[in-house]
């Protein structure tokens, strides 16, 4: 389950790595605007703004998500992002740190290549940082023996969940698109208490707190809170610095 009050409470910072993906999108009328996982609709407002004139398409798997993003007045559904096909208009794809949830979506990638119009832009963002301490330190800790029995079927994803820029660039390059590829390390000021622990637990931590009950759940921050303050010192200041590793790539398809 996905809550969308946790994953806003750092909306400004999760939101730079989608206006630095947008704004490599050089589209100026669209018909159609699909937003491939909207979340709270926070962000599909803005590509309303930005086409006025184009149909903005968007839904998430969430349905706590989606709910928040119609209480917004985006007009989002419940769909699966891996059963998703472009309508014949659809000038513009945006996926915005969806696919890392998706095993396989390279093949997602190569088929959506093939089925969008010709001269559409297929645009991405993920996360590239499943090797860092905070991925880490959370996939050690539910393998360990405390934890394992109860965490062994959570999906916690591995460094390869997701392919370096240069993979995204010959793979749809293979499929015939001019591709603009590129990464980013945003060092993040994170501030409060436990603040990294905060900040994944909106996101990286979903699997392991939809596995365990509520009191298994604060067992488990319990365990990982001072493993990640170690791995992550708070400056006298109160900031946390993070670093947050982003992955993107802007496609056009030919013709």
């Amino acid at each position: 389950m996905w809550d969308p009050a946790k994953y806003l409470g750092y909306a400004d910072l999760r939101a730079r790595p989608f206006f630095d993906l947008t704004g490599r999108i050089p589209a100026r009328s669209p018909r159609r605007v699909a937003d491939l996982g909207c979340g709270p609709g926070n962000l599909t407002t803005d590509l309303a703004r930005r086409w006025p004139d184009a149909v903005i398409e968007a839904f998430d798997s969430s349905p706590e998500m989606v709910a928040a993003a119609r209480a917004r007045g985006v007009a989002a559904e419940v769909a699966d992002v891996r059963t998703w096909v472009p309508e014949p208009d659809t000038d513009v794809v945006v996926s915005n740190a969806v696919l890392q949830w998706v095993p396989g979506h390279d093949e997602l990638l190569r088929r959506w290549a093939g089925q969008l119009p010709p001269g559409a832009y297929l645009a991405v963002q993920l996360p590239g940082n499943f090797g860092a301490p905070s991925h880490r330190i959370v996939r050690d800790l539910a393998a360990g023996p405390a934890w394992s029995a109860e965490l062994g079927a959570a999906l916690l994803r591995e460094e390869d969940a997701v392919a370096s820029p240069h993979a995204y660039a010959d793979l749809l390059a293979d499929a015939g698109c001019a591709v603009d590829a590129w990464e980013t390390t945003y060092t993040q000021p994170l501030t409060g208490p436990r603040a990294v622990l905060e900040w994944i637990t909106g996101t990286a931590l979903r699997p392991v707190r939809a596995a365990l009950s509520d009191e298994r759940w604060a067992a488990f921050r319990a365990d990982l809170a001072p493993l990640l303050d170690e791995a992550y010192p708070t400056r006298p200041d109160g900031t946390t610095w993070f670093a947050f590793r982003r992955i993107f790539f802007v496609a056009r398809v030919p013709g």
